[in-house]
């Protein structure tokens, strides 16, 4: 479970002050397929970060699984963010100079897992998205729906229970808008926990529970099945 009580984020610069997220309660439980929607500047992004470990926050307190965040130093960290998290961003943020398959391995080798180990792991992992015909192409060759499901597979590669999708449809067309959201869906019948970030109110629908900020607050937190 994630849970962020009275948590508010400040962004200070000399002496002015901005605050991003105010005193912001929130649990999410395990295997919930939450979406978080709100106008740009609303703080959704920040929000995000902020459970993906990715961004520090002011005051207030943020566990995952009843680990409290602000215990851990930096090399806990990140190894918790490796193992427990996993980022699918609007940007892709993969390497362009590597194959498919070496950007699959990246989190793989980083906790520590190399050759030949991996390769049942991301060939399944490639099947899962439909990317697996491409694994030898460089990602500077593919298409940007392409590019979104690669950044998937590195997402689940090792298994991280929660997975947090920073606009993952922003930069697609319909159809491969269509297949990033069924890829989510089906994760979330696997059991993993998801968490999206959109502006799109028809991909919003397709979670459990849609959060909408408004100026850093939680304006409203409605169940799908209650709409």
């Amino acid at each position: 479970m994630i849970k962020l009580n009275d948590l508010t984020k400040k962004y200070i610069n000399g002496s002015n002050e901005f605050t991003a997220l105010k005193n912001i309660n929130l649990e999410i439980n395990d295997n919930e397929f939450v979406a978080i929607v709100g106008k740009s500047g609303s703080g959704k992004t920040t929000l995000l970060n902020i459970i993906g470990t990715l961004d520090n926050f002011t005051s207030g307190s943020l566990t995952i699984d009843d680990i409290d965040i602000v215990s851990l130093n930096n090399n806990k960290i990140s190894a918790f963010r490796n193992e427990k998290l996993g980022f699918v961003f609007q940007n892709f943020y993969l390497e362009p100079e590597y194959t498919v398959y070496e950007n699959i391995e990246l989190p793989l080798i980083i906790a520590g897992s190399f050759g030949k180990q991996n390769e049942d792991k991301i060939n399944d992992i490639a099947k899962q998205v439909d990317i697996n015909s491409k694994l030898k192409n460089k990602v500077k060759t593919l298409s940007g729906g392409e590019c979104q499901r690669v950044a998937i597979a590195r997402a689940i590669v090792n298994s991280p229970e929660i997975i947090l999708a920073d606009e993952p449809c922003g930069n697609l067309d319909l159809e491969n808008s269509a297949k990033v959201m069924e890829i989510l869906k089906n994760l979330h019948k696997q059991g993993k926990t998801i968490i999206l970030v959109t502006h799109d109110l028809e991909d919003a629908k397709l979670a459990d529970r849609i959060i909408t900020l408004s100026d850093g607050e939680i304006v409203l937190d409605e169940k799908i099945s209650e709409r």
